[in-house]
C-alpha cells in the first residue's frame, strides 16, 4: 500500500491507483457537529493533466461518523461515499507556502496547489471527509427540532407549550393579511 501520491512516479510510469484506510478522530475534522469518525477509506486514480505540471486525481472517500443533528441536538449515525475530482497545479511563484491563493475562475474550484511533488493520501482523505460532512446535519429531513420554550424534542414527544410564538415585528403583516381576506370575500 502506497500512502503517497508521487508525481515523479506518475511522470515515469503513467497513471497510478491508490487505496488506503485510515483511522481519524473527530478533533482532526475541527467540526463541532462531529462526535466520532469510523475508518476512512479512499480510492484514487491519479494521472497527468493537460497543463504542464498538472495532475488529476479522481476517486471516492467512504466513511462513517456520529453527527449531532442541527435541529434536535441528538447524535445519529452518518455513512457516506463521496466521489471527488481534484486537479493539482504548482503553487504560483509569487505565493509563499502558507499564503492563500486567490481563486479567480469558477473552473479553479477543484484545484489544489502543491509545492512538494507528493501528496499524502491520508491528508487528501481528511480533506474529502471534511467536504462531505453536511453544513447543517439532520438526523431526518422531517426532524421537528427542540421546543424553544421547554427544550423537548418535538419529534419524540408533544410538549404542552403554546405553539403560537408571535414575533411582534410581523404584526403589521398580520393586519394586512386580514384586510386581504376581507377583500377576497367581498
Amino acid at each position: 500500500m502506497n500512502d503517497v501520491i508521487d508525481f515523479e512516479v506518475i511522470d515515469e510510469h503513467g497513471p497510478q491507483s491508490y487505496r488506503g484506510t485510515y483511522e481519524m478522530n473527530a478533533t482532526e475534522l475541527d467540526r463541532p457537529e462531529v462526535d466520532g469518525v469510523g475508518a476512512v477509506t479512499i480510492e484514487v486514480k491519479a494521472e497527468k493533466g493537460y497543463q504542464p505540471d498538472e495532475y488529476v486525481a479522481d476517486g471516492a472517500v467512504t466513511f462513517t461518523a456520529d453527527l449531532t443533528c442541527s435541529r434536535c441536538a441528538e447524535l445519529y449515525p452518518f455513512a457516506n461515499t463521496s466521489p471527488f475530482h481534484v486537479r493539482f497545479l504548482p503553487r504560483p511563484e509569487a505565493s509563499r507556502e502558507n499564503e492563500e491563493v486567490e481563486i479567480t475562475d469558477e473552473g479553479e474550484l477543484d484545484v489544489e496547489f502543491y509545492s512538494e511533488r507528493t501528496i499524502p493520501l491520508r491528508e487528501l482523505a481528511l480533506e474529502q471527509v471534511q467536504l462531505s460532512i453536511p453544513m447543517k446535519p439532520l438526523c431526518d429531513e422531517s426532524c421537528l427540532g427542540l421546543c424553544p420554550k421547554c427544550g423537548a424534542n418535538r419529534t419524540r414527544e408533544k410538549c404542552s407549550c403554546d405553539e403560537s410564538i408571535v414575533d411582534e415585528r410581523w404584526g403589521a403583516l398580520k393586519d394586512l393579511r386580514q384586510e386581504l381576506e376581507k377583500k377576497k370575500n367581498v
